[in-house]
């Protein structure tokens, strides 16, 4: 068997690279990332420019340090390959919508239709650079910097949950900002606190008055003493009648770490996430993290799922053609219980006759088999009305 030519560019022998040419594909790379990130080009067709200029720089770097040998990175393209760019362009759309959405609380994106008025393409909206105006009819008309106008029609608009105006949405961080803000308040007071080693801040104080001068000696003395070496500064002697007064409360009896923890658990519930989800396992057992994964569907993910789908169905699909399709996405899979469960209920369904042996196998993902569409029919049940006269 032909070994296929592949990185780092076999070509009947490999083709070492030095440090210096490492550094030129690192530095190329890093280039690249700025350009993609950094140049203000959002809009269409301008931001195609950065998207070119991120995968443009690294091959030129690449084709430079490996000369010919730089094309062994590239294969025929066949339609497995274009499936697989379809499928991640369209994930990469789906999962933007989703974080402008749960971020801003809207998602915008241009509907682009034929000369039928079919729809050909979605072009994602940065939502920052878009506003939103009711015009006299009623009507919503988008306004996306620099200058496009875009009437109701031509834009897909999914709202997390709408607002008091019934125009823009709002997202779960605007609707839990007192939470967010205390959980930013507790973690930057958790750094204050990592930074100086966890030491309470306190006071010294004396049995008998202490002049100025000596007063100053000693807080230097303390502070060389706990600050110029944490292994070292975790033992102090007081002598002459001194004190230590701590002008605040440890973590412990303040229910600082407690409190982290509730703050944790009420973002989760702002987003409808059981607490496995988010790696808090404090109360999580055997028995109730399988509930806890089929309520990450049923509360979290399925009525996301539903406002996508309500809003392409309005602005995707024409009246007429509602009446024959609908978007929706099919979370069955999600769903999907143990092996035991799922026997148990297929046979359930097999037994009851609205099942057939190559729907259940259908649904595992099994091949069909011959005879495998017949139902069974229960025979101590009829249709009502059957027997009546015998």
């Amino acid at each position: 068997m032909t070994a296929k030519p592949d990185f780092p560019f076999y070509n009947d022998r490999p083709i070492p690279f030095e440090g210096r040419d490492w550094l030129l594909l690192m530095g190329a790379l890093a280039v690249a990332l700025a350009a993609l990130t950094l140049l203000p080009l959002r809009h269409f067709p301008q931001d195609i420019v950065p998207a070119l200029l991120f995968l443009a720089i690294p091959l030129l770097a690449l084709r430079h340090v490996a000369e010919p040998h730089w094309t062994a990175v590239f294969r025929p393209v066949g339609l497995r390959e274009i499936g697989l760019m379809l499928l991640f362009g369209l994930l990469t759309f789906r999962l933007s919508m989703v974080l402008a959405i749960l971020t801003s609380g809207n998602a915008f994106a241009e509907i682009q239709r034929n000369g039928r008025g079919q729809v050909t393409g979605l072009r994602l909206m940065h939502p920052g650079a878009v506003s939103v105006e009711r015009l006299q009819s009623g009507r919503l008309r988008y306004k996306e910097t620099p200058g496009k106008v875009f009437l109701q029609e031509e834009v897909l608009h999914i709202r997390y949950r709408l607002a008091a105006d019934g125009v823009m949405g709002l997202s779960p961080i605007q609707l839990g900002r007192e939470t967010f803000s205390l959980a930013l308040t507790q973690a930057e007071t958790a750094a204050k606190q990592a930074t100086k080693g966890f030491r309470p801040e306190g006071a010294v104080v004396f049995a008998q008055s202490v002049g100025g001068a000596q007063k100053t000696d000693v807080l230097e003395k303390l502070r060389q003493k706990i600050e110029r070496n944490e292994s070292t500064s975790g033992i102090l002697v007081l002598d002459g009648g001194a004190d230590w007064k701590p002008f605040a409360f440890s973590s412990k009896d303040a229910e600082f770490l407690e409190s982290r923890k509730l703050t944790a658990l009420d973002i989760c519930r702002i987003f409808g996430v059981p607490p496995s989800a988010a790696g808090i396992t404090d109360n999580a057992t055997y028995s109730n993290i399988g509930e806890e994964s089929r309520a990450l569907v049923q509360r979290c993910l399925a009525p996301m799922a539903r406002r996508i789908e309500q809003a392409m169905n309005a602005a995707l699909l024409t009246a007429e053609g509602r009446r024959t399709f609908f978007i929706e996405h099919d979370l069955a899979g999600l769903l999907r219980g143990d092996l035991v469960s799922r026997y148990q209920a297929y046979r359930v369904g097999r037994d009851g006759g609205w099942l057939s042996p190559n729907e259940i196998r259908r649904m595992e993902n099994l091949p069909e088999i011959e005879g495998g569409d017949e139902y069974l029919s229960p025979l101590n049940m009829q249709r009502i009305g059957d027997g009546e006269g015998e």
